[in-house]
């Protein structure tokens, strides 16, 4: 049997049935990317068809790849909080053209692409203190959780106290806020596809009360990528500035830590961890699939591809193998013909999804210890300034000049490697030089 043959079912204790099972529920869970990233990617001035497509070709080759080279059981797609960092930062606070900003996810990819081939790869990962991981994951979910409330209308802006409560009679803020009530009471239910059906919920009643247009249609043929394709090759000669540098470190860091942090927690809640030596099976190949999926994703015109989560409920529904990373392939293959249904997934149907996710990247703080100062202080500082300068590129900055300095008051100065000290020398020259 060619499947046995290419996934080891049996080995792995599955079956293809188990592993259709699991990628339907992965699809799922995952599926809200569809309409989120040409939602957030639309606002960078790029074309919301085009990125839709470009969307579905980037999750579609990334589970091919996890499936086929890695045979890991995990779903790819471009990242929640990567989109929102090209677009709010990169694009709108800095400036730079969504097609200089594509070829700086090419470039991360490639640097990406050359760590996996390299033995730097674990070293890199484990040079990073996992507090910073930890604070770096958990404020992207403040910053994408405050960008849904404050695109829907729900949070505005305030000239005496900078930020304040919307307008609570709007109805398109009113509809907003029924979505996060139902997408959180589903999410806390189990629902599988939590996300997915609040989103759906939420924009059936905005279409029922008029507040939603109708969609000109529900199936069509798949949109052209065309606007999109290749710019982020063509473009490379932009990367011309110190800025575009730290844009390119922020997506090549961050996409190591989404990237690598999510295979290993998928991999231990699949039992695919070695209880002697601690190591993941097959890591680097899926390392190396994610690092390949981010080069093609930027190519086809979306931003860093990474490992989702949401894999995790498909491996608790028994997918073991790349089977059910290859059957979640297809359920997006299937899924780009229905981009006339993107006309009613607005900011206030949207607004659920980012919220919901950012709470569940913030669960990342209880593996932090609080309660020795030198780490406090990092880990706070990366969190709060990604929200307040409406920048995740700065919080960033921020936690990692912080980390050596505390770290060398308390006398742990031998803890900090030359990585974090190389880091802190960068990020000050970009805050005197380049911010």
């Amino acid at each position: 049997m060619i499947l046995e043959h290419i996934f080891h079912l049996r080995e792995n204790r599955t079956s293809v049935r188990r592993e259709l099972i699991g990628g339907l529920t992965t699809f799922l869970a995952m599926s809200y990317i569809l309409a989120v990233n040409p939602e957030l990617l639309g606002s960078a001035g790029m074309d919301k068809t085009a990125v839709f497509t470009a969307t579905v070709l980037a999750a579609i080759g990334g589970c091919l790849l996890m499936g086929l080279v890695a045979n890991f059981p995990v779903a790819l797609a471009p990242g929640m909080g990567l989109n929102a960092f090209f677009t709010y930062t990169v694009v709108q606070e800095w400036h730079i053209p969504w097609q200089t900003a594509l070829a700086g996810v090419f470039v991360a990819g490639i640097l990406f692409i050359l760590l996996t081939l390299s033995k730097l790869r674990d070293k890199l990962i484990n040079l990073i203190p996992s507090a910073l991981k930890y604070a770096v994951s958990a404020g992207i979910g403040l910053f994408i959780a405050f960008s849904g409330l404050q695109t829907s209308g729900i949070i505005v802006a305030d000239k005496s106290n900078a930020v304040a409560l919307g307008n609570l009679h709007n109805p398109t803020v009113l509809l907003a806020i029924f979505g996060i009530i139902v997408g959180i009471m589903l999410v806390t239910a189990n629902v599988t596809g939590g996300i997915f059906w609040g989103m759906f919920i939420t924009a059936a009643v905005g279409m029922i009360f008029g507040i939603i247009p109708l969609p000109s249609g529900i199936v069509s043929g798949v949109p052209s990528v065309q606007p999109l394709f290749g710019q982020a090759i063509t473009h490379i000669g932009n990367i011309n500035s110190f800025q575009m540098i730290i844009v390119i470190l922020t997506f090549f860091i961050i996409g190591l830590f989404d990237t690598s942090g999510t295979l290993v927690g998928v991999a231990t809640e699949a039992g695919m961890v070695d209880k002697e030596s601690g190591e993941v099976k097959g890591v680097g190949k899926a390392l190396f699939s994610g690092a390949l999926a981010t080069t093609l994703g930027s190519i086809f015109g979306t931003s860093p591809t990474t490992a989702y989560v949401e894999s995790t409920s498909g491996v608790a529904v028994g997918a073991r193998t790349g089977l059910s990373s290859v059957f979640v392939a297809v359920l997006f293959a299937i899924a780009a013909f229905f981009s006339p249904v993107l006309t009613v997934i607005t900011s206030a149907v949207t607004a659920s999804a980012l919220i919901i996710v950012g709470i569940l990247m913030l669960s990342n703080v209880q593996y932090i210890d609080w309660t020795k100062f030198e780490i406090a202080v990092p880990a706070f500082f990366t969190m709060i300034m990604m929200l307040l300068t409406y920048s995740i590129s700065e919080g960033l900055a921020v936690g990692f000049i912080f980390y050596p300095i505390t770290m060398t008051v308390k006398g742990r100065w031998r803890e900090v490697n030359a990585l974090m000290w190389t880091m802190m020398v960068v990020f000050i020259l970009y805050f005197a030089f380049v911010a």
